[in-house]
C-alpha cells in the first residue's frame, strides 16, 4: 500500500505540519528533527504527491518538454541537456514526442496542464501558436527552443540558423563547387537555412536556381528520396548542403546507390552536428549547433520565469560552427 504523509508523521512522531515543512523546505525545524523525517521518508519510500503539491497551489517542480522527433539525435541530445540542467535545478522533465502534429502537440498540453507542470519548453517543429498565445494568457510560463516566435512575447532560445546556411554553402563555393544543391527541411528553420545558402552564392556571382533546391521533411528517407531525384538530373550537382544530418545520410546513401563517390564525386554537408556527423562513412563535414548550452540556456530562462526573478522577456541567439570532417573536398577539374 502506497505510503502517506499521516504515515511518514506516525513513524517519525512528528505533527503532518513538520512534515510538510521538510518536504518543502520550509520554516524552523531542527536538524535532527528534519533528519529523523527525512530517514523516515527513505525508509517508506514515501513520495510527496504532486498533484496534491498543485491542488494547494504550490510547486510541482516538473516541467513539460514538448519535441518533434526523438528519432532526430539532435532534439535526443537537447533533451538530454535540458534533463541534467532540470536535475540539477531540481525539477524533473515530463517529455513528449509530437511528431510535428499540431493535434498532438494541443493533445500533450492539455495532458501536462492536467498535471499541473510549472512551466513548458517548446522544441523546434511546434506550429500551434495558438496554443501558446493560450497558455501566456492562463499565466504559465513558457520557453521555447531551436525556433523563433515572432507573433507573441515569450522568451527564447535559437540559433542562428541563417549564419549557419551561410557559412555551410561558403565552405563549398571555397572548395571551388559552383553547382551546389540544397535539400532543406519544409520548416522556418530550414527556410533561414536556405536564405543563407541564397546570400552565399549571389555574394559570389551565382544565381539562385529553384531547380537546385528542394524542401522535405526531417528524414534519413528523405534525404534519399530528394537526393535520387536531384543527382540523376541532366544537370546535377557537385554539391549539396542538407537541412540535417539525417537528411545528409539520405543524401550519401542515394549517391552510393547511383555508383557516386563521397567526396570525390559529391560533397556533403549535414547540420547540427550529431553522433551521426561522426559515424558516417566517411565522417559528415556539418554545422555544429551549440545543444548542451542551448539546453541549459533555456532550462534557466524558464527557472527564471517560474520564480518570478525576470522582467521581461528574452530572445539568445546562439551562433553555429561549421566542422569539417571528410564528406568534403575540392572539386574535381
Amino acid at each position: 500500500m502506497k505510503k502517506t504523509i499521516y504515515d511518514v508523521a506516525r513513524e517519525a512522531n512528528v505533527s503532518i505540519a513538520t512534515v510538510s515543512k521538510v518536504i518543502n523546505n520550509t520554516g524552523r525545524i531542527g536538524e535532527k528533527t528534519r533528519q529523523r523525517v527525512l530517514q523516515v521518508m527513505k525508509e517508506l519510500d514515501y513520495q510527496p504527491s504532486l498533484v496534491a503539491a498543485a491542488l494547494t497551489g504550490k510547486s510541482t517542480y516538473s516541467i513539460g518538454l514538448l519535441i518533434p522527433d526523438l528519432a532526430n539525435p539532435f532534439f535526443a541530445e537537447l533533451a538530454r541537456s535540458i534533463e541534467d540542467r532540470g536535475h540539477e535545478l531540481g525539477y524533473s522533465i515530463v517529455m513528449c514526442s509530437t511528431d510535428y502534429r499540431p493535434e498532438k502537440e494541443s493533445k500533450y498540453i492539455s495532458l501536462l496542464k492536467q498535471k499541473s507542470v510549472d512551466g513548458f519548453i517548446l522544441a523546434s517543429g511546434f506550429q500551434n501558436d495558438a496554443v501558446i498565445r493560450d497558455l501566456l494568457n492562463l499565466k504559465i510560463p513558457i520557453a521555447v527552443l531551436a525556433r523563433d516566435v515572432s507573433t507573441v512575447s515569450v522568451d527564447t532560445v535559437t540559433v542562428d540558423d541563417f549564419i549557419g546556411g551561410y557559412n555551410a554553402t561558403q565552405h563549398l563555393l571555397d572548395l571551388g563547387h559552383q553547382q551546389i544543391g540544397a535539400i532543406q527541411l519544409d520548416l522556418e528553420v530550414g527556410r533561414e537555412r536556405a536564405r543563407g545558402y541564397r546570400l552565399a552564392l549571389q555574394e559570389n556571382g551565382l544565381e539562385y536556381d529553384e531547380k537546385y533546391v528542394l524542401f522535405g521533411p526531417s528524414s534519413v528517407e528523405c534525404g534519399k528520396q530528394m537526393g535520387l531525384k536531384m543527382l540523376q538530373a541532366a544537370e546535377r550537382p557537385t554539391a549539396i548542403f542538407a537541412g540535417n544530418d539525417l537528411v545528409a545520410i539520405g543524401i550519401i546513401q542515394a549517391a552510393r546507390e547511383l555508383g557516386l563517390s563521397i567526396p570525390d564525386d559529391v560533397s556533403v554537408v549535414g547540420y547540427d552536428n550529431t553522433i551521426l556527423a561522426a559515424i558516417s562513412n566517411p565522417p559528415l563535414t556539418t554545422v555544429a549547433q551549440p545543444f548542451h548550452d542551448m539546453g541549459r540556456q533555456v532550462m534557466d530562462l524558464l527557472i527564471e520565469e517560474i520564480k518570478g526573478k525576470k522582467k521581461g522577456k528574452k530572445r539568445v541567439v546562439m551562433l553555429p560552427e561549421l566542422c569539417v570532417r571528410e564528406s568534403t573536398n575540392q572539386i574535381r577539374k
